[in-house]
């Protein structure tokens, strides 16, 4: 039976292992990126794009600048908020007593309990 393939071992999308001889990569350059924790990152970027200023260091997820003196500072994290923690910022206990009261006289009315 035949698995598909014209050529055993070959994939759709599979390339040579060695670059091809003539072609050229596009020309490219590295930026060095300094974050607060002293990690230093070396980030490539084709020839005539834009650096950006600020980069997400690879190793701890802060922010990196281009400036190794003056590294941006690390960003604060929020603690985790559950579902009931946003909840209680938007609402009162009164709002939340009169929606409870409002959804216990809609479970009697269904159940035939008034």
């Amino acid at each position: 039976m035949s698995s598909g393939s014209a050529i055993r071992g070959s994939r759709v999308g599979s390339s040579p292992m060695r670059p091809d001889e003539r072609t050229e990569p596009a020309p490219r350059r590295q930026v060095n990126y300094f974050c607060a924790a002293g990690h230093d990152s070396l980030i490539w970027f084709a020839a005539e794009a834009a650096a950006p200023e600020t980069w997400d260091c690879p190793r701890c997820g802060q922010p990196a600048g281009l400036d190794r003196q003056a590294p941006p500072g690390r960003l604060r994290t929020e603690p985790y908020k559950s579902h009931l923690a946003y909840v209680k910022e938007r609402r009162s206990e009164e709002d939340a007593a009169a929606i409870l009261a409002e959804a216990l006289a809609k479970v009697r009315q269904r159940r035939g309990r008034d």
